[in-house]
């Protein structure tokens, strides 16, 4: 009796991860696809970085659940997840609409004309981008996600936005 006590806390353990992982996941999932849309322009494969970001954490969840932030940890794994696909595969990827109705007077073009700019930055420049802007994320929280200084945040936004005035004319405020 004892013995069919100690297995089924091992199950009631193993299960409880579980469905904390899928509590993560249901509520993480669509943040993390926005994100990887943001960086390939293709709502696609935003969805298999996203799947391949969940598997690597839930791989290791027993030690990365412990982190103190869970948000900010699986932004990093993310973006090294982005990072890692585009060494492998230099194919550029041509903008798309979103998958979701945008407003209309001009907003969707100026959308894929800003998704198009954002996509001639180099990868990092494109995440701290993306991440600052887009994401309303703090210099320290993108240097803490790319692991970088913050100093070298601020450089690579101030470079990224002057190339994307550059690249779409002044008449575009950009921040």
């Amino acid at each position: 009796m004892t013995a069919l006590d100690v297995t089924t806390v091992g199950v009631t353990g193993k299960a409880a991860r579980h469905a904390d992982f899928t509590e993560f996941a249901t509520a993480a999932t669509p943040r993390l696809r926005r994100t990887a849309y943001l960086m390939t322009r293709d709502w696609h494969l935003a969805q298999d970085l996203t799947q391949t970001t969940l598997a690597k954490m839930f791989a290791s969840w027993r030690r990365v659940r412990r982190a103190s932030n869970l948000d900010a940890y699986s932004r990093k794994v993310l973006m090294n997840v982005v990072f890692d696909h585009r060494r492998r595969r230099r194919d550029v990827v041509v903008a798309e609409t979103p998958d979701r109705g945008v407003d209309g007077g001009g907003r969707a073009e100026l959308q894929v004309t800003l998704l198009r700019a954002l996509a001639t930055l180099p990868d990092r420049d494109q995440a701290v981008v993306v991440l600052r802007h887009w994401e309303d994320r703090s210099v320290e929280a993108v240097a803490e996600i790319l692991g970088i200084s913050a100093s070298a945040v601020k450089m690579r936004d101030m470079r990224a936005l002057a190339r994307l005035r550059a690249e779409l004319g002044e008449d575009v405020r950009l921040s």
